[in-house]
């Protein structure tokens, strides 16, 4: 673990804070100064805990190179680095017993579909499904999702290894490295409803999915009955 680094004081920083907009109460600037030590504090423990996975020992070595179906036909594990060192893979909730995919998987790869432009340059990735590649390559295609390889973990032994061991219609997402050949595991989300705080959705930390994040700066929040839909009836 790397030494514990010296900051300044979180709020101090924020009492040099500058920031005013018009007719806004001397409550509402203390009250926002406040919130801005706090947000200091978020991102400090956010870079603790991005050095504190970085720093992770050597995962396991995985017990076979996985095979899938691609978009293009058979294709292992050990083929998809596309000459990147690691590889990220997210497997969706979209098993062939599912009339439709997930509403939720759907939105986060709504969004990852753009930030993979940029996110492939530093590393590979990929979205897994139980569903045969026919049924994703046609998802796919009504979604919108041409930056994302796609991959059917036909036989499930990924699935059953990397995401859940019942194979049930769960989530996932793994990172895998590549050195001299030998490919291991590196890091999976691996927060379970279990570890929910009460009144909280199951999810990791940080949110991988944007939408919520995002959702998190309004004052109506994230709200306790509202979930992406795949479909939300508006005519553009």
């Amino acid at each position: 673990m790397a030494e514990a680094k010296s900051f300044t004081p979180a709020r101090e920083l924020a009492a040099s804070n500058q920031a005013h907009f018009p007719n806004e109460s001397p409550e509402y600037r203390a009250a926002r100064n406040a919130l801005l030590a706090e947000e200091i504090e978020l991102r400090r423990h956010l870079e603790r805990v991005a050095e504190q996975r970085r720093a992770l020992p050597p995962g396991g070595e995985i017990p076979q190179d996985f095979a899938f179906a691609s978009e293009s036909g058979p294709v292992r594990l050990s083929q998809l680095f596309n000459g990147k060192d690691t590889i990220m893979i997210y497997s969706m909730m979209f098993g062939p017993q599912r009339k439709a995919p997930c509403p939720s998987c759907t939105s986060f790869l709504t969004s990852w579909n753009g930030t993979a432009v940029n996110l492939r340059e530093r590393a590979a990735i990929a979205v897994s499904a139980r569903s045969p590649i026919e049924r994703l390559k046609e998802y796919k295609q009504q979604r919108g999702l041409p930056n994302l390889p796609f991959l059917s973990d036909t036989s499930g032994d990924y699935t059953r290894t990397y995401v859940n061991a019942q194979d049930a219609d769960v989530p996932g997402f793994s990172v895998f490295t590549r050195n001299n050949g030998t490919i291991r595991h590196f890091y999976s989300g691996e927060m379970s409803g279990e570890m929910s705080d009460p009144g909280q959705d199951p999810r990791g930390a940080p949110e991988m999915d944007p939408l919520w994040s995002m959702l998190d700066y309004i004052r109506e929040g994230r709200g306790t009955d509202w979930y992406p839909k795949l479909d939300y009836g508006h005519k553009d």
